[in-house]
């Protein structure tokens, strides 16, 4: 069964080799935001002939396609993400690293309406939000967070998040 990666890759016209399958499925399968270096350990597992230059090829290839998006999430790796992923922010975890995706409408709905008072429809949003861990009493009230996507990490583990 064909990835939902892999499917953008042959609408878009690309050939589609062994080893670029492996990864687009290694892509599509990913919960969190891989580097490149995770992501040939990913697929390298699933097919010992892959090398990290092709899995650095295939990611330059996939982002000139418009099929992945480059973060940098700060650590000095970028990490990537498929680019129709929703709308959704990203708060990162300076200490850790971890990434927790999230969701607020009324954030978006007050975004458009600031754009639209200063003359702009709104057609892009890109919000990174970067903090440390701070147990308060209010941080845990769920009413009072936004609604939480997933918690992610470098290391490809998902929590939904409560």
């Amino acid at each position: 069964m064909e990835s939902r990666i892999e499917r953008l890759c042959v609408e878009r016209g690309l050939k589609m080799t062994g080893q670029r399958r492996v990864i687009a499925r290694v892509l599509s399968d990913a919960s969190d935001h891989p580097d490149v270096e995770e992501l040939y350990r990913r697929a390298a597992a699933l097919d010992e002939r892959i090398s990290i230059a092709t899995v650095y090829r295939t990611v330059r290839l996939l982002e000139e396609k418009g099929i992945l998006e480059r973060r940098d999430f700060g650590g000095g790796r970028a990490r990537y993400e498929p680019t129709e992923h929703g709308h959704h922010y990203h708060l990162i975890d300076i200490e850790t690293g971890k990434v927790i995706e999230f969701s607020d409408p009324e954030h978006e709905a007050l975004l458009q309406k600031l754009a639209a008072k200063l003359g702009f429809e709104l057609v892009s949003l890109r919000l990174e939000l970067y903090g440390r861990r701070h147990e308060s009493v209010e941080a845990t009230r769920p009413e009072t967070r936004p609604q939480a996507i997933a918690d992610t990490s470098a290391t490809g583990q998902r929590r939904a998040a409560r």
